[in-house]
């Protein structure tokens, strides 16, 4: 998964950041990214994509490249903020919050196929990142992990919606629950099975 970055080593960068997120698609809830930098040679086995990994071995590999990273970050970008900017522009700062919060700057970043229009470092928007490349796999599981503890949290404020199991996504039962008790405060609401329930149940 690293032959991305051998091929940017070769270069001349040695501090590669990785950015991924998680929580484009949901109804609910926050988008949150992640950005990682390892040392090469210093980076846990087992990181692929998060999608590919149980909740177990998401946790796990997320404490371990906590442990092993030079520098790692996470950034939060809420429903609200979602509605306001549309979900790509918030995808996009969640990114760059994330990159602008190391506290190691990178000399090079592979995002997972977004490009980052107010990052003046060499980046590479990279399609399947988080499946090519091992840095944005990481920053794939930090995210992942990160964004499921948040949406945990929300199922204990708002145990109807039943967060926790689909962690916000237009499952039949959460589609179920909005019919049945509408919006909360997390949802987002320009989403397609949101927006059409505001005003109408309650």
């Amino acid at each position: 998964m690293d032959d991305w970055e051998q091929e940017i080593l070769k270069k001349g960068y040695t501090l590669i950041a990785g950015v991924d997120e998680a929580g484009r698609g949901p109804l609910a809830g926050p988008v949150v990214a992640a950005s990682v930098i390892f040392q090469p040679g210093d980076i846990p086995m087992g990181i692929k994509d998060s999608k590919e990994l149980s909740p177990l071995q998401r946790s796990r590999l997320a404490e371990a490249i906590k442990e092993k990273a030079a520098a790692w970050s996470v950034a939060v970008v809420s429903a609200d903020q979602i509605d306001c900017l549309n979900i790509l522009q918030a995808t996009i700062r969640a990114m760059t919050a994330a990159v602008s919060t190391l506290n190691i700057r990178p000399q090079y970043i592979i995002t997972d196929a977004v490009k980052l229009p107010g990052i003046t470092i060499p980046h590479l928007p990279l399609v399947h990142g988080d499946r090519l490349c091992v840095s944005v796999g990481a920053a794939s599981i930090l995210a992942k992990v990160s964004r499921d503890y948040l949406m945990d949290r929300w199922s204990m404020e708002y145990p109807q919606y039943g967060f926790s199991k689909h962690k916000g996504y237009s499952t039949p039962e959460h589609l179920m629950a909005l019919q049945k008790y509408g919006p909360c405060p997390i949802h987002r609401k320009t989403f397609k099975g949101v927006k059409e329930l505001l005003g109408v149940v309650g």
